[in-house]
């Protein structure tokens, strides 16, 4: 049995994730990097992808993440993320909907701050998408 490491995933409305587990695999932004009991500490910035939680050698829990930061060490990892939720939880149909209305605002936005901000968000949408 593969020694343990304590996971925690925190987003600003809740505490996702509290237990130990096997790796997680966590997509930095200088790329993604496996964390196991024993992990030489590093801290990183995320980028918008999926984080990958292993159990037995397999995949137990996939959560997509959007921006925030990663923090590891020999006995724990620990994640802040701007935005967080599990994979099995992310509604096609409705993301695509957001989609559609925030394509409509962009078209319309004549703000350059507001057109960036828009095109983020249409950003990390496509990225569920496709995570899911």
């Amino acid at each position: 049995m593969a020694e343990k490491t304590k996971f925690e995933l925190v987003s600003p409305e809740r505490l996702l994730v509290s237990e130990d587990v096997e790796m997680v695999v966590v997509p930095g932004s200088e790329g993604d990097f496996g964390v196991l009991k024993g992990h030489a500490p590093v801290i990183s910035t995320l980028r918008t992808g999926t984080i990958a939680v292993y159990e037995n050698g397999a995949v137990k829990d996939r959560i997509f993440v959007a921006g925030g930061f990663a923090e590891a060490s020999a006995e724990r990892v620990t994640v802040l993320a701007d935005e967080a939720v599990r994979v099995a939880e992310i509604d096609k149909a409705a993301i695509t909907k957001d989609l559609e209305t925030l394509r409509a605002k962009l078209g319309a936005a004549t703000d350059e701050g507001e057109r960036a901000a828009l095109a983020a968000r249409i950003e990390i949408a496509n990225a569920k998408l496709e995570a899911a």
